[in-house]
């Protein structure tokens, strides 16, 4: 196979995998009813089937993304990909909502393989100047699965039921289990022979889980304690890998590579303010608006679709122009759609108002996140790939669990344990505009982290 048939293979292999996590992720949202309905499942534990996945992909990202480039990326894409579609078929036929819940750990766990080893393949056999249209185009596989995810998850969930959601990943999981084995010859180790750091794993596998449970569990004191002693255990996995000499996260890379540490905070602020932009506005558009479900998603999709559009010209314009100034300027368009929102948003606001500003929100988004991981993929060696690929899925999900934690702590605050019905509309409005504002805010500090980072480009 010469080097363009394997990188049109390793793309179309790599852009397939990036839509499926991203279309089961997004349609499982539609189809949440019917499902609490079959198992009796509350709120609560209707929230963790969505949470399962989340979690299971931030706590093992970083650790499979080094496991890979010590044993092959090829190996565990692969492996990743089948966990995915076993795990998806489980998903369609649980004996309970607590094994759907456990199914879906699983099934994040295969899409932390996938997320983790095919931004680092896209990255091995891409060179610099063709990386941002390469990337461009996987951010655009996943905006994809995102777009189609509530209008497809709802017809398959209204008339073939959501048992049919999982089971549409099982065939397709398989075809690119097979493309993978016979069209990608070869493997691509950067870190061979080094040695796996499996005390650091276990302790940022626990760090992150007591993270984000605190997280999703404010404002309680039980909440703030597991927040705490999550925190405090990131502290500690930072002092254990800085004395490992073979760390499954060299966390050294963030102390010496300001481009690398200042980009992946600026992405894990993005996702922060950005993710429960979609889960506040479902709500306000179902309630204080009146609108259908099919409706409101067909208004969210907005965002989305124009991300789709944008994303691999932003990639190419970052092969040639510095990610610094692409992305905190797609960074400064998401805080002036914020901005816009929590302004202007309430119970008398305009469809068309909103679907506008969700266009500005997918183009902000779409000219941030491709030059922003083209900027941290391009600023590592090639053996730390698949940690760097890691660390961009972990900010992904970490990003949107502080998101989700962030709405909901608001919903909390300002209206307590209750369903959103006219008499609390006054108080939800506030916690909207509340949660808005707050990420407004968090765009803001973005901006500034993102141009801070520095050049990527070198001088030719």
């Amino acid at each position: 196979m010469s080097e363009a048939e394997s990188k049109k293979s390793v793309l179309f292999i790599a852009t397939v995998a990036a839509f499926l996590p991203a279309f089961a992720n997004s349609a499982i949202n539609v189809a949440l009813p019917p499902i609490g309905t079959e198992f009796g499942m509350d709120a609560v534990l209707l929230g963790w089937v969505v949470t399962a996945h989340l979690l299971a992909m931030a706590v093992f990202m970083v650790p499979l993304g080094r496991a890979a480039d010590i044993w092959g990326r090829k190996r565990f894409f692969t492996l990743g990909m089948a966990v995915f579609a076993l795990s998806s078929l489980f998903c369609a036929f649980p004996s309970s909502g607590s094994a759907l819940i456990l199914f879906r750990f699983f099934q994040g766990m295969g899409s932390s393989m996938i997320f983790g080893t095919s931004v680092a393949l896209l990255t091995s056999v891409f060179p610099p100047g063709e990386r941002g249209r390469a990337l461009g185009i996987n951010v655009t596989a996943v905006y994809l699965g995102l777009s189609l995810g509530p209008f497809l998850g709802g017809i398959l969930t209204e008339y073939l039921g959501w048992r049919s959601i999982f089971l549409l990943n099982v065939p397709l999981g398989i075809l690119v289990v097979l493309l993978t084995v016979r069209r990608l010859k070869g493997e691509w180790i950067e870190a061979a022979g080094e040695r796996f750091d499996g005390l650091g794993s276990v302790i940022y596998a626990l760090a992150l889980v007591s993270t984000i449970y605190g997280l999703t569990s404010l404002p309680s004191a039980s909440g703030a304690a597991f927040l705490a002693l999550g925190l405090a255990g990131i502290a500690a996995f930072a002092l254990v890998e800085l004395k490992s000499d073979s760390p499954v996260l060299n966390v050294r890379i963030f102390r010496e590579n300001r481009v690398f540490a200042l980009s992946n905070l600026a992405a894990l602020i993005s996702y922060g303010a950005t993710f429960a932009v979609a889960f506040v506005l479902t709500l306000y558009l179902q309630t204080v608006k009146g609108l259908s479900p099919l409706y409101a998603g067909l208004v969210l999709v907005a965002q989305p679709a124009v991300q789709t559009v944008l994303s691999p010209w932003a990639g190419r314009l970052s092969d040639r122009m510095e990610a610094q100034v692409v992305a905190s300027g797609g960074m400064a368009l998401t805080a002036v759609g914020l901005l816009l929102l929590a302004l202007g948003l309430d119970a008398e606001t305009g469809v068309g108002f909103i679907i506008a500003v969700l266009a500005l929100l997918g183009t902000g988004f779409a000219f941030f996140s491709s030059p922003n991981t083209n900027a941290i993929m391009s600023s590592v060696e090639k053996r730390d790939y698949g940690v760097a690929s890691g660390m961009v899925g972990t900010m992904r999900s970490l990003g949107m669990m502080t998101s989700m934690a962030i709405a909901m702590t608001a919903l909390s605050v300002f209206m307590g344990r209750v369903q959103v019905t006219p008499e609390v509309y006054p108080q939800f409005m506030e916690a909207v505009t509340a949660v808005l504002s707050v990420f407004v805010v968090l765009c803001v500090v973005g901006i500034f982290a993102s141009l801070a980072r520095g050049r990527v480009r070198k001088e030719e």
